[in-house]
């Protein structure tokens, strides 16, 4: 396998690895993340064995990434809290700042980042990047059962959370 299927798969999936990573992470400036994902992928294409489709081995990279930039957040947040002795305001960052978006998709957003880990990611993979169940559980290394469950608990969930909001 070479970097050219790289390629070949950069220009078919970045686009959908972007809007991943805006959601996973919460942030709108995450082109370097989304080089960080093909570098990886160039680095580690020896490893891939075909068992999964390059689309769902890309996106399990992509939030292994997409995880290392939430915890190095959380990091710098910390430092800065020690350094100043005092907390800053826990608020992810306003919705108004991811991309415009419209309304409807900004309530979305508050509301999909108040969910638990777990029901966030497979929110995400299923409810709005359109993946199978098989593929989520790939990108997630579930069972694909767990995935079903774990699915309907967090659209319950995302509409109770969404009620609350009105």
């Amino acid at each position: 396998m070479s970097s050219n299927k790289i390629s070949e798969w950069f220009y078919r999936y970045n686009k959908d690895i972007y809007h991943f990573l805006i959601y996973y992470t919460g942030s709108s400036d995450i082109e370097d993340l989304v080089q960080e994902v093909f570098y990886r992928a160039i680095k580690s294409i020896d490893t891939f064995k075909e068992q999964s489709s390059p689309k769902t081995w890309l996106f399990s990279i992509a939030r292994n990434v997409g995880i290392d930039e939430i915890r190095k957040k959380k990091r710098i947040k910390l430092r800065h809290a020690l350094l100043e002795k005092e907390f800053e305001d826990k608020k992810e960052k306003s919705p108004e700042s991811i991309l415009h978006l419209n309304e409807q998709n900004k309530i979305l957003y508050q509301t999909i980042h108040t969910l638990k880990r777990n029901y966030r990611d497979v929110i995400i993979l299923r409810g709005i990047k359109e993946f199978s169940v098989s593929e989520t559980a790939q990108v997630l290394n579930w069972s694909e059962n767990k995935v079903r469950i774990t699915y309907h608990r967090a659209l319950l969930a995302l509409q109770k959370k969404k009620e609350e909001l009105h």
